[in-house]
């Protein structure tokens, strides 16, 4: 007899206006944050660690709109693992730290993902003149205003396989490290995405205030380079837990 299965994807939602601001950081820093059964993923035996701001929209739990959490913004700090599965390497994301505006965005992916999000007053601002974009994410942190701001070419271009875009944005898994001996396994599924030429941009961040004492050395580091994704529609699958 056959039987047909349908699972549901916990999340759904766009991930929209993408801007990742990318770090070349000693690995060492990242030592205490690296989730049991992954190692870091390097790209030119360069170690990453991305701030990235971006938009929610759309976005369904369980496949059902909850009123006041469909568009929303997102600030996070990350870093890039792989995890070795069979001959499969499949890579992924590890997050510092996640801002949402909604107290019960934080509330499910703290205590259902083992994720650490932080509710904060956000905005966003999207402008277009011409065939320019300006792109700016914004929050107030400890009452300090804080904000990366994007200046771009209006017209979306393909990233370029094997360039440090294509390495940056395709990501599929996430990782939390929940103890020195347990890790929560997610999927993130979305097509390739497209970018926008970036010709400036502006950021005022505190990383110390926003990350902790272990990051204030960010405060005085340059960027690596500036991205500007579009996005897509993204799924995040349940979790596994790994021992």
């Amino acid at each position: 007899m056959f039987v047909f299965q349908y699972q549901m994807s916990f999340l759904k939602a766009e991930w929209r206006k993408l801007i990742l601001v990318n770090y070349v950081v000693d690995p060492k820093i990242l030592e205490p944050y690296i989730p049991n059964d992954t190692q870091l993923d390097l790209w030119q035996d360069k170690c990453y660690v991305s701030l990235v701001g971006f938009m929610f929209q759309n976005t369904k739990l369980l496949g059902v709109k909850v009123p006041g959490h469909v568009n929303f913004e997102e600030v996070n700090l990350r870093f890039y693992v792989k995890r070795k599965v069979g001959n499969e390497w499949r890579r992924g994301v590890v997050f510092i730290k996640e801002l949402v505006p909604k107290w019960a965005l934080s509330f499910v992916a703290n205590t259902v993902y083992g994720e650490s999000y932080e509710t904060v007053p956000m905005s966003h601002e999207w402008k277009r003149s011409g065939d320019v974009m300006e792109i700016s994410y914004g929050w107030k942190k400890d009452s300090w205003d804080q904000f990366l701001k994007v200046t771009a070419n209006a017209h979306a271009i393909p990233i370029e396989f094997g360039s440090e875009a294509e390495f940056i944005t395709e990501h599929y898994w996430g990782y939390a490290r929940q103890s020195a001996t347990k890790t929560n396994e997610y999927e993130v599924t979305h097509p390739k995405w497209d970018q926008y030429a970036v010709n400036d941009y502006e950021l005022a961040v505190d990383f110390k205030l926003n990350y902790g004492d272990e990051f204030e050395f960010m405060n005085s580091l340059k960027p690596e380079s500036v991205l500007l994704a579009e996005g897509s529609e993204i799924t995040v699958e349940s979790k596994k837990g790994l021992r």
